[in-house]
């Protein structure tokens, strides 16, 4: 059932201990892999807290990229040294906070491999992982299934953003709410 457009989402707050405990997680997670990432790349804006974290939990340098739909362009550049990276071998882990419909990264996986990327030096890892999303992830923290958990989650880094730029992010994505 659709939700109602004049209804207000229901805000989920991780606290600063979750996401200690969630980068922690995502962490032991990693390192218990044989892969291990020669460079971490935090994916602008909900990444890059998380990334700068795991870098110092892993000891490995970091990379940001600005990357949302409307920023394309600005992320072209540094997807292309990434890319480049990848080709050449080094193994690169792409962060983000949230893997919810897979758009962001379906959209960086294309642009990745279209610039020359050798995939199979690339992975990504999120706090918070969709089953339902239409990409998966090499790493995650926690599941949920965007066909019954309609929550929104507000991370720590969110915390400041006024209640009403947060409830309209949410409700400018009701597929993510229905």
């Amino acid at each position: 059932m659709p939700m109602n457009p004049s209804a207000s989402p229901e805000l989920y707050p991780i606290t600063h201990a979750r996401f200690l405990a969630d980068v922690a997680l995502l962490g032991r997670r990693i390192e218990a892999d044989a892969w291990m990432p020669d460079i971490l790349v935090g994916i602008g804006r909900g990444g890059l807290v998380p990334a700068v974290y795991l870098s110092h939990r892993l000891n490995r340098p970091m990379l940001s990229i600005d990357y949302s739909s409307n920023l394309l362009a600005l992320a072209d550049p540094a997807l292309a040294g990434i890319a480049a990276k990848s080709a050449a071998g080094v193994r690169c882990l792409l962060i983000d906070d949230i893997n919810d419909s897979g758009g962001t990264i379906g959209q960086l996986r294309r642009l990745l491999r279209d610039q020359g990327s050798d995939l199979r030096h690339v992975r990504f890892a999120v706090l918070l992982n969709n089953d339902s999303s239409g990409e998966t992830v090499d790493y995650c923290a926690d599941n949920i299934d965007r066909k019954i958990d309609k929550r929104w989650f507000v991370f720590p880094w969110e915390a400041l953003a006024a209640e009403e730029a947060i409830v309209e992010e949410a409700l400018s994505l009701p597929d993510r709410l229905a």
